[in-house]
């Protein structure tokens, strides 16, 4: 089974993907996030970085990447927000050669700019349950307008589910972390999904890839 470095856009869908493949194939899902929040429980200093919303720096996320994916073994792992940039990539490609791990491909998500405008824009949630719905897409529409399904709850939308946030987002992604995409194209490793295409079949050609059958 390879081990996968997850780059995608805002809404492309790595969410999905990292629950399938970790329900299915108990992989170690490692983000960058998580890393950070663990960490900030024994250090205050990170802690107190991470209330004030300051930048983290590489000379803190990296170490953490490297004491994590040493602690593995054997076990499959999605790498997801790391890395967002050449150099981190850089770092990477060093670690993984001193640990000889060269099972792993970068699984990149593709889907179009005004398509995941529309999943972000028109997003909304339940209040009580947590229920997820878009007026944008007739499959997501709930039942009766701004009601949940399941549970009759109103729906929400998030603060930060807006046009201005997804512009700030995708124009960070397209400056730092798409140069990653010529990068592992380079070194073979990259393969590209369709994720616009339905979740069943999304998960089928992930599954091909993360098996080495479509090699």
């Amino acid at each position: 089974m390879k081990n996968i470095i997850l780059i995608a856009p805002p809404a492309a869908g790595k969410g999905t993907i990292s629950s399938y493949l970790m329900d299915t194939y108990s992989y170690e899902h490692i983000s960058t996030g998580d890393l950070l929040r663990e960490e900030a429980k024994k250090n205050s200093e990170i802690a107190s970085l991470m209330r004030e919303g300051k930048l983290i720096g590489d000379d803190i996320i990296l170490p953490l990447f490297k004491e994590k994916l040493s602690c593995l073994k054997d076990k499959p792992f999605i790498l997801d927000g790391m890395p967002r940039n050449l150099e981190q990539a850089t770092y990477l490609d060093t670690l993984f050669n001193e640990m000889n791990l060269t099972n792993y491909v970068v699984l990149s998500l593709a889907v179009e700019k005004e398509i995941l405008e529309k999943r972000i824009v028109g997003r909304r949630i339940c209040s009580n349950c947590g229920a997820s719905y878009n007026i944008y897409f007739d499959t997501l529409k709930p039942i009766q307008e701004g009601i949940c399904d399941s549970c009759a709850s109103s729906l929400i939308t998030r603060e930060d589910d807006n046009t201005e946030s997804f512009q700030v987002r995708y124009k960070t992604y397209l400056e730092q972390t798409s140069p990653l995409l010529d990068f592992y194209q380079e070194k073979g490793k990259l393969k590209v999904v369709d994720g616009t295409k339905n979740p069943v079949e999304i998960q089928q050609e992930v599954t091909k890839i993360i098996e080495g059958s479509n090699d």
